[in-house]
């Protein structure tokens, strides 16, 4: 290290002393600082809520005039209604595919607004749940396509029974949902009947029992439940079949096979009890009672079942 001499009189010269290293160890208020900011919690209060709460706070500041909310409303409600009313999200036409005449009326007059009108006035997702609640309809595809047109893809429920209740008569689909009400079954008489207590709750069943009185449908006038546990198959001339609880198609074939080959329901027979498989009963009418009873020599039967009086001599 150079020395300096200083010349100027009556002073007396010093050497320098050795210079101080410089302390590279950080303070203690800095290695606090700097641990604080290795903190991931501190750094996110520092970045975000910081600057946030000081934008949340202006912004109250700023919106705590009724004048400036007011006229922020009035802008953002002018903004939202230009963007809505541009042509391009206009719907002028609906179009309806899949529905007959009388849905077609109903899809039309459940539109909320008339058209035309903006795209965000129609809330597809409310007007579908709406629709759903026509009998009628299965399912239902609404979309707004390009060009303003609404667009409706109707599935229609398909009529497969007709069932009779205190009511009326309404048409079930095959899982026994509700169709559409009839005035009479000469309305849709090909369509097979059913009757009862909770024989709508058994459609599978009974369209079953139709398809296996195929040789016999024609006779056939409907099904009854009883108990709502099981059928009874109705037949022209006052015949019944009493089915069964459980196999009941089985049984009903069963007995259709006895009468080709028999010729069992050509008989004055009035009712085939297949209720215990095991041990199937046959209910004879009067005419075939009398005539057993006139072979053994016992009085006839009136229609009724009642025995008539002998008829004594004179």
């Amino acid at each position: 290290m150079p020395i300096v001499i200083d010349h100027r009189p009556g002073k007396q010269v010093t050497p320098p002393g050795p210079r101080q290293k410089r302390d590279p160890a950080p303070s203690r208020l800095k290695y606090r600082l700097e641990r604080m900011w290795l903190t991931p919690l501190y750094r996110r209060v520092l970045r975000v809520g910081v600057p946030a709460f000081l934008l949340a706070m202006v912004g109250g500041l700023w919106l705590a005039d009724e004048d400036r909310r007011a006229m922020l409303t009035d802008n953002v409600s002018s903004v939202v209604t230009n963007v809505q009313s541009r042509d391009e999200f206009q719907v002028r036409v609906m179009t309806i595919e899949g529905a007959s005449p009388v849905v077609d009326r109903a899809l039309r007059a459940m539109l909320p607004v008339d058209l035309p009108a903006s795209s965000f006035d129609i809330d597809l997702a409310a007007l579908r749940l709406q629709v759903m609640q026509l009998d009628a309809i299965e399912t239902i595809d609404l979309r707004v396509k390009p060009g303003g047109i609404l667009s409706a893809v109707v599935k229609e429920r398909e009529p497969a029974i007709l069932w009779r209740h205190a009511r009326g008569i309404d048409m079930l689909d095959a899982g026994g949902h509700r169709v559409a009400s009839v005035t009479s079954r000469e309305v849709r008489p090909e369509l097979p009947m059913i009757s009862g207590e909770g024989a709508e709750l058994a459609t599978v069943e009974a369209l079953a029992l139709f398809d296996a009185a195929g040789p016999i449908l024609p006779r056939v006038r409907g099904l009854v439940r009883r108990g709502e546990r099981r059928w009874d198959l109705v037949l022209d001339h006052g015949q019944r079949i009493l089915l069964p609880e459980t196999g009941a198609v089985i049984a009903l074939e069963a007995a259709i096979a006895m009468d080709r080959a028999e010729d069992m329901l050509g008989r004055d027979i009035v009712t085939v009890d297949l209720r215990d498989p095991q041990r199937p009963v046959l209910r004879l009418g009067v005419d075939a009672r009398n005539t057993i009873r006139t072979a053994r020599g016992l009085p006839l039967l009136a229609p009724d079942g009642t025995v008539l009086p002998e008829e004594t001599e004179g």
